[in-house]
């Protein structure tokens, strides 16, 4: 007997919404059990696929803009501030669903990328991401800094008072990772998970101020770090080196020089940072964080960051059932019973062949302790597949 029946959203694009009729879409998703739209609201460049699309079939979106008219009132003395896509000219998406929505119509959540934005680290380099050796991240403002704490505040305040969705789903809130899908990245060395990390955490000015602060040596911190990493540019051949790191982390890296210290400050700044949102929401809104499987490698304590919000979605992809069972079980230990818990599910060949595959992930997440399913992504997949999610909804949300 599985536990209690999963709340089902979907994500949404701006542009699909409004290439089908917010109207249609939502008839459409309502008949196959889905509850909530996640629409995004701000939102990253990428190169999509549309299968379904009537105006368009390939897409790429503007970056790092919001698709929403930020207020004027709210922003006018900030120093980071949002930019409206040029999108909204075609039609306003979350305003749409949530006239609907106020009629009856399905929940919406405001799918919000927060900190990853390559147009604001652009415009703003002192606020961004920086490697031990000062070299910036331009696609990840750093949490660190007061300026991009304040544009994720602003953000959410914004959504809740203009729009009152139901949620506000919060993506990369913390330090991003060095790999991330940028534009035509390039590794020629051959970077281990370990190298990979050390390269992703911040010693940015604002960092070292919070260090300072809280008497962390962040030098000390940044030279273990740039030790490791130049011995590891001088190698011919990577060397796996990594040992557990993937499963116990920063446990993995307790003997490099000051950097414990370091990684628990990473860690305090993200979930302090998460507290400011939730005050910010004030109980208008439910918050739930986005983070992949891993969270501590964007500096994402579970148990803290969901003692700070309504809960936690994570990703569901490229797992067994078995695996993703388990992954969510340790998860729902962590964050306790009280708590949201959430997992993506995507439907995308070749990662998933057949209907009844996609049905047994489902049902596992459900059965490791999932209370809501959420589905990715309405656009990129072909009008057909809706039916391997009718039958994955369908067999979740029913106790067998």
């Amino acid at each position: 007997m599985m536990s209690k029946a999963p709340e089902c959203a979907m994500y949404v694009y701006p542009w699909d919404v409004i290439d089908q009729g917010a109207e249609s879409l939502s008839d459409e998703l309502a008949e196959i059990g889905i509850r909530t739209l996640s629409i995004a609201s701000s939102y990253h460049a990428g190169h999509f696929v549309q299968p379904r699309g009537k105006r368009r079939r390939t897409y790429f979106p503007e970056d790092g803009v919001v698709y929403f008219e930020p207020s004027s009132r709210l922003w006018q003395n900030a120093e980071i501030s949002p930019r409206p896509a040029a999108q909204l000219a075609e039609g306003n998406a979350l305003r749409d669903l949530i006239v609907l929505r106020d009629r009856g119509g399905l929940a919406v959540s405001c799918w919000t990328v927060c900190l990853h934005n390559t147009r604001l680290g652009l415009r703003h380099p002192g606020h961004v991401t920086r490697n031990a050796f000062g070299d910036p991240n331009v696609y990840s403002l750093c949490p660190s800094s007061p300026a991009a704490r304040q544009y994720a505040r602003h953000l959410v305040s914004d959504l809740v008072t203009q729009f009152g969705p139901d949620c506000i789903e919060i993506e990369t809130p913390g330090f991003m990772r060095f790999t991330h899908g940028y534009h035509h990245e390039k590794d020629g060395l051959g970077l281990t998970a370990k190298q990979e990390f050390l390269l992703s955490i911040c010693f940015c000015e604002h960092c070292r101020t919070r260090a300072a602060a809280q008497h962390v040596d962040a030098e000390n911190a940044a030279s273990s770090v740039r030790r490791i990493l130049d011995a590891a540019f001088a190698t011919e051949t990577p060397a796996h080196d990594d040992g557990e790191f993937g499963e116990v982390g920063y446990a993995a890296l307790d003997n490099a020089s000051g950097l414990s210290a370091y990684l628990a400050l990473r860690g305090r700044t993200v979930s302090t940072l998460i507290g400011e949102l939730r005050d910010e929401i004030a109980g208008r809104s439910r918050l739930m964080i986005i983070t992949e499987p891993q969270s501590w490698r964007e500096g994402i304590d579970l148990a803290a960051a969901s003692l700070a919000s309504d809960g936690i979605a994570t990703l569901g992809y490229g797992q067994t059932p078995k695996e993703l069972a388990a992954m969510l079980a340790g998860m729902r230990e962590l964050i306790g019973p009280a708590k949201e818990l959430a997992v993506a599910l995507r439907p995308f060949v070749p990662e998933i062949s057949q209907a009844p595959a996609f049905t047994d992930l489902a049902v596992a997440a459900v059965q490791g302790g999932a209370s809501r399913l959420h589905f990715y992504n309405y656009g990129l997949i072909p009008a057909s597949r809706l039916k391997w999610i009718a039958a994955a909804v369908q067999a979740a949300t029913v106790p067998s």
